[in-house]
């Protein structure tokens, strides 16, 4: 590959732009908002120009709901050789966009999987997409050559390409990612109105639930348009489970020992499949989840404690698998949970505690 285009220079297109570009590959850069295209290219993303011939790959990174219509004017304009996007719905696309007559030999439509919670070219990175998976969904028309492009700009992304059916593309992310984003933000609006006591309390649990609904409401609600279906399915699952919970708990909190028991059944139940269910969730590097030992560590809340932290669980040969941290409330320190292998947990507390760090082990 030797060129592209990129239209749409918020956050997925200025970083695939960058990735691009990193690699030695042109990158010419469109967008309506002028101001978004000269952010990018100040940024070294690519170039504010025309292309004097068709490129290799155009990569359309617009809302789903603009996805045909950007194609449409793109092919008519003769931009590149091949086209793909990166929106996180696929199946009602590709069918507006056949509707509207374009060549879907010459397009593969696309989605990395990854982001952030900001928006907008300066909050993207070249490296956004290394080792993330970035599906691709071409449709019986799609021609090879197309295929081969599309793969070519996943690898020099240091993405890693899956190839799916645009259908079953849709229901895996209404499960994996947009029906959570809808259950992270019913979570965080119970806390709209909390009091300030309340909210005080909040600890890693409720940050992580609540994490991702911080996101733009705009976008998300293109997204969620454009996959209604699929997700209102996994949400009225949802809706049974939590149903049926709320009548555990009920059950739970009676006087009468029988339907005690019944709610204990009930929420052991639910427990016990959500242990299943987590389980099933990919581990490093895509490998089977592993369980690890968590060593908390209390870090004082100033530069260079994590490095000295860091530097002496090397010094004790130990690797860190996963690292949480959590913020004391009024103390000017936090908790560091560092997640090992359990074989290596005794060995690297002791390490610490001679370190003279405090492990609440």
């Amino acid at each position: 590959m030797r060129t592209a285009a990129v239209v749409g220079t918020g956050l997925i297109g200025t970083s695939v732009a960058l990735a691009l570009t990193l690699r030695g590959v042109t990158v010419y850069l469109r967008d309506h908002d002028r101001t978004a295209v000269q952010t990018a290219a100040a940024m070294g993303a690519g170039l504010d120009a025309v292309p004097a011939e068709p490129v290799d790959l155009a990569v359309l990174a617009v809302p789903p709901g603009r996805i045909a219509e950007t194609l449409w004017q793109v092919q008519e304009s003769r931009l590149a050789l091949s086209y793909t996007d990166v929106a996180s719905v696929k199946e009602q696309p590709l069918a507006e966009i056949a509707a509207l007559g374009c060549d879907l030999g010459r397009y593969i439509g696309g989605h990395p999987l990854a982001g952030r919670e900001r928006s907008g070219p300066l909050a993207a990175r070249g490296d956004l997409f290394e080792g993330r998976p970035w599906v691709l969904t071409p449709s019986r028309e799609t021609d090879t050559e197309t295929l081969n492009r599309a793969l070519e700009m996943v690898s020099l992304c240091r993405a890693v390409p899956v190839v799916m059916k645009p259908r079953d593309h849709d229901h895996a992310v209404a499960l994996v990612s947009h029906a959570p984003h809808l259950v992270s933000a019913l979570m965080a609006a119970r806390l709209e109105h909390a009091q300030d006591t309340d909210t005080r309390l909040a600890g890693q649990g409720v940050r992580d639930v609540t994490r991702i609904a911080g996101s733009d409401p705009r976008l998300w609600i293109d997204i969620l348009g454009a996959n209604a279906e699929a997700v209102a399915d996994v949400l009225a699952g949802l809706a049974g489970d939590l149903d049926a919970v709320v009548g555990a708990l009920r059950s739970l909190a009676a006087d009468d020992a029988v339907k005690r028991e019944v709610g204990t059944r009930g929420i052991e139940a639910l427990l016990r499949r959500g242990n299943a269910g987590h389980a099933r969730i990919p581990g490093k590097h895509g490998e089977p989840a592993a369980v690890y030992e968590a060593i908390p560590v209390v870090v004082p809340d100033r530069p260079g404690e994590l490095a000295r932290l860091f530097a002496d669980v090397g010094r004790a040969g130990v690797n860190i698998e996963d690292i949480r941290i959590d913020h004391a409330q009024g103390r000017p320190a936090g908790l560091a949970e560092l997640q090992v292998a359990p074989q290596h947990a005794e060995a690297l507390t002791q390490a610490l505690r001679n370190s003279g760090w405090t492990v609440q082990r």
